[in-house]
Order: C-alpha cells, then structure tokens, then sequence
C-alpha cells in the first residue's frame, strides 16, 4: 500500500463522516470508517489526522470525530431536531446552516439556552426563507478566521442586554444568510472548505462587511 493511495482515500473516510452525520446524527462506526479505506482502518485514522482542522473537522483523544461542520457529535449549546434525525449543532452558525446541507430535511428545529439569563428557546429555521427579524442575536467572540477554538461560545442570546461578552452581533435573517451556503456542497465529493480569500467574498455576498468579517 502506497502513501499515494492512503492519500486517494482521504476523500473516500470524509464523505463517510458526512454521510454518517447527515443520515443519523452521529460519527461513523469503526467498521464503517474501515470500509471507506478499504478495510484498513488505521489507514482511514491517518486519513482523519491529515483532514483534521480545527475550523471544521476535530478528532478527540481517542481519535474518534468530534465534529465535521456543521454536526457535532457532541453537544456545543444546541440541539436541531429534522424530522427524521437528531444532531447537535457546531454552533449557532452550524446550526442555522443544517437544513441547507440535509436534502431530506428543508425544516429543523433549533433548541438552546440564552447563555446570559439562562431562558431556554426554539426556533424553526427553514431552508426556503430567514426567520423573520427580532430581538435574539447570534454573538460572534471572534471574527471567522480566528473562531475555530471559540465554537462553543458562538451563541444565540434572548436579546442584547443578555450579552455578557464582547463580539459582533447578527440578527437572525442576516446568520441565516450567513450559514445559507457556507457548507454547500459537503456532502459531495471534491468539497473543499473555503480559504480566506473566498472566505471573504462569501461574507461579502451575505451582507457582511467591514474589518470584523475580512479579519
């Protein structure tokens, strides 16, 4: 077995992860990451480490996935239900992004607690249209680039007086513009996360602008 062909098979152990979160809402079994590199799963667990980002693929300490954005397979501070499947979102852009990604489900129902006051909230966001506009805002600690290590603190607040720490504030029409068609195409082959540079023209094209979303 060459390194050229555990490399050829990177593609082949992501789209298992993909396919496990988006059809069940949980990581691939052993055997399944096993048969996506040809019955070899230490291959497939070197193949997980060259992937691994901490802007979209995270593997814990005993190198099971953790998250492939946007699904987790632990809970970050939200729950999406579809109606056939249950994930926990990455986060609140993750999570607003999931009825784009999932084609069984055009409609999901996110669940969370405001991190300030503790209330606890559900909404339905839909594939087809934002949700109409209103007091609860999504708190972004750091710019996109530098968010990977704060996921878990990217959440939705009641409104801003419950917003105990610094950051840029969405609305909920402009985080679902936001998660739209970040991920598109994950679930395919050939996905490539976005770099900087197109980063920024996605933002762009969403309505997002100024120094915070090309930082």
């Amino acid at each position: 077995m060459s390194s050229e062909d555990d490399l050829a098979w990177d593609e082949d152990v992501r789209l298992a992860v993909y396919q496990a979160f988006a059809t069940r809402g949980a990581p691939p079994t052993a055997a399944e990451l096993a048969d996506a590199a040809h019955g070899s799963l230490a291959v497939a667990k070197q193949a997980l480490h060259r992937m691994a980002d901490p802007h979209w693929l995270w593997l814990d300490e005993r190198e099971h996935v953790a998250l492939a954005a946007p699904f987790a397979a632990v809970p970050l501070g939200f729950a999406v239900m579809g109606e056939h499947t249950l994930w926990w979102g990455g986060c609140a852009w993750d999570s607003f992004a999931i009825p784009h990604v999932v084609p069984e489900e055009p409609e999901v129902l996110v669940a969370t607690r405001c991190p300030g006051c503790g209330e606890p909230s559900a909404l339905v966001v839909r594939r087809d249209r934002p949700p109409p506009d209103g007091p609860r805002v999504a708190c972004f600690p750091a710019s996109p680039a530098r968010l990977a290590g704060q996921r878990a603190n990217q959440r939705l607040y009641c409104d801003e007086s419950c917003v105990d720490s610094s950051g840029e504030l969405l609305g909920l029409p402009a985080l679902w513009h936001l998660a739209k068609d970040w991920y598109t195409g994950c679930l395919a082959p050939g996905y490539r996360p976005r770099g900087p540079e197109a980063a920024a023209g996605y933002f762009a094209s969403a309505g997002l602008t100024g120094a915070f979303w090309s930082a």
